[in-house]
């Protein structure tokens, strides 16, 4: 199960993610980014500190999300992982690849 709640502050649309990001979850995250981004958003800041787990799939939804952006000009930066979220990220080479900061504030700090 999921949950995802959208907020705005100043140009950037925060989703946080909360629960399990996997196959059974990963179109319904892959639309509440589409909505954001259809919706005028060129950047969004994805915030992890309710999220348990993510799957390869839920990876594959963040790096088309991340393509999306780049080919828009925008960014995307994540935040609030937990060790185990973290350690997907670490493993895949896909921290390599993200802008991940430790809070919040601090992705929107870089933004």
């Amino acid at each position: 199960m999921i949950q995802i709640y959208t907020e705005q502050e100043r140009d950037v649309a925060i989703l946080a993610v909360e629960g399990h990001l996997d196959t059974k979850t990963a179109k319904q995250a892959e639309d509440a980014i589409n909505e954001a981004l259809d919706g005028g958003a060129n950047k969004l800041c994805i915030d992890f500190d309710k999220l348990d787990y993510i799957s390869s799939v839920g990876l594959r939804v963040l790096l088309a999300t991340m393509k999306r952006l780049k080919k828009s000009g925008g960014k995307l930066h994540l935040c609030g992982m937990n060790a185990t979220v973290k350690e997907v990220f670490v493993i895949s080479g896909f921290s390599n690849i993200f802008s991940i900061f430790g809070t919040r504030a601090e992705a929107l700090a870089a933004m």
